[in-house]
């Protein structure tokens, strides 16, 4: 007997491809949706891993405090920083209330300037300190106090800080008083002790105030200089190191107009 012909052949196979159905769309870049039971292990995974990081963060010994490093510290003794720090030892090192730390050290100690306290893992607190710079010193009482570029008064020592100009004050009977005010008046000999250059603030030993407007300098030597207002500064400071240079005999100098300095012999 004779077998089917191609065209019942034909035929027949597409009624098998029929009956089969259509074929499953394929996967779109070749990515599988997860089953609902792998989903399942994933999130109970994730709830183990997440329980294990809290109880290692705050449960285990391995990430407490042990160490406080100090750093930046001049003046003030690391064993003083600690000491207001009050980092609480052997505490989980993530609990550590770091701003708390850092307005803490601010307060209780004005020398300094900026603090910034980090966690540095696994076991220890980095105080990393900033302090105040002298620009300044007021003689009070046999005592000087310091000064910053700021006008904050930081600190009270019993002697005065090798290189940093003394600070005068004769405004007492200056109409600038009343109008500005003794505060204003030490800010605006601050500016003028920034404003100078390192050759002249080297050779400074007096900035005298008398009034806003009459700001001088005693320098090394018996020499003098009279700088005015605490405005235009930079220019007055340029055109005081060209006096300086071209009347090196000179012993008083006036920058005061600094468009028009002036220097005399005596």
């Amino acid at each position: 007997m004779a077998g089917p012909t191609t065209a019942q052949r034909g035929s027949a196979h597409r009624e098998n491809r029929s009956s089969s159905g259509p074929p499953p769309p394929p996967a779109r870049g070749g990515f599988r949706l997860p089953s609902r039971r792998t989903l399942v292990l994933i999130l109970v995974a994730a709830v183990l891993v997440g329980g294990g990081g809290t109880w290692l963060l705050y449960g285990s010994s391995w990430l407490r405090v042990e160490k406080v490093r100090v750093r930046g510290t001049e003046v003030l003794r690391p064993g003083q920083v600690r000491e207001v720090a009050a980092v609480p030892m052997d505490s989980p090192l993530i609990s550590v209330d770091t701003d708390a730390m850092e307005k803490r050290l601010r307060a209780r100690l004005p020398r300094i300037d900026s603090v910034h306290v980090e966690r540095s893992w696994p076991n220890t607190i980095s105080l990393n300190v900033t302090e105040r710079q002298p620009e300044l010193v007021l003689e009070k009482a046999g005592k000087f106090i310091e000064m910053d570029a700021e006008g904050v008064r930081f600190a009270t020592v019993a002697k005065a800080p090798q290189g940093i100009p003394r600070l005068e004050m004769e405004a007492e009977r200056s109409p600038s008083l009343r109008r500005f005010g003794e505060e204003r008046l030490r800010r605006a000999a601050v500016e003028v002790a920034t404003s100078l250059p390192p050759e002249v603030r080297a050779q400074t030993r007096v900035l005298r105030v008398r009034s806003y407007d009459a700001i001088s300098l005693e320098l090394s030597g018996g020499r003098s200089v009279r700088w005015g207002s605490p405005e235009r500064g930079e220019a007055k400071a340029t055109a005081l190191l060209a006096l300086m240079k071209a009347e090196r005999e000179a012993e008083h100098f006036d920058v005061s107009v600094p468009g028009a300095p002036a220097a005399a012999g005596s």
